[in-house]
């Protein structure tokens, strides 16, 4: 147990705050699915602190932490691809957008259509 004291004395500092509050930035991005390029750079983010963690791993000598944010890191980027570098995905994005808007139109007519509650 002191070894696990130790570390957990030693990954407080500052690269383990700004990790800590990037990876909840990020997940609340993609939770709150504003969209596949929010998503994306939810993604982005999430790679970075990613990074940060590995860092932080190896430097605390807290090899588990490091070695799940390399693969993480590695599922991180696959979003990224998937969400913002993909060309396929570009397109999809594209169209989504102008089906977006088209649907925001039509809402907005309906209801300047629609009769008020009296």
């Amino acid at each position: 147990m002191a070894g696990a004291s130790r570390i957990g004395a030693v990954m407080n500092g500052p690269l383990e705050w700004i990790a800590a509050i990037g990876t909840m930035i990020a997940a609340g991005l993609i939770a709150a699915d504003l969209g596949r390029k929010a998503t994306g750079w939810g993604f982005v983010l999430f790679c970075a602190v990613a990074v940060t963690w590995v860092a932080s791993g190896l430097i605390e000598n807290a090899i588990p932490i490091a070695a799940m944010n390399a693969i993480l890191l590695l599922i991180n980027a696959w979003g990224v691809w998937q969400y913002l570098l993909s060309p396929k995905s570009r397109k999809k994005i594209e169209k989504l957008e102008q089906l977006e808007q088209e649907a925001e139109e039509d809402v907005e007519a309906e209801e300047s259509e629609e009769p008020s509650p009296a």
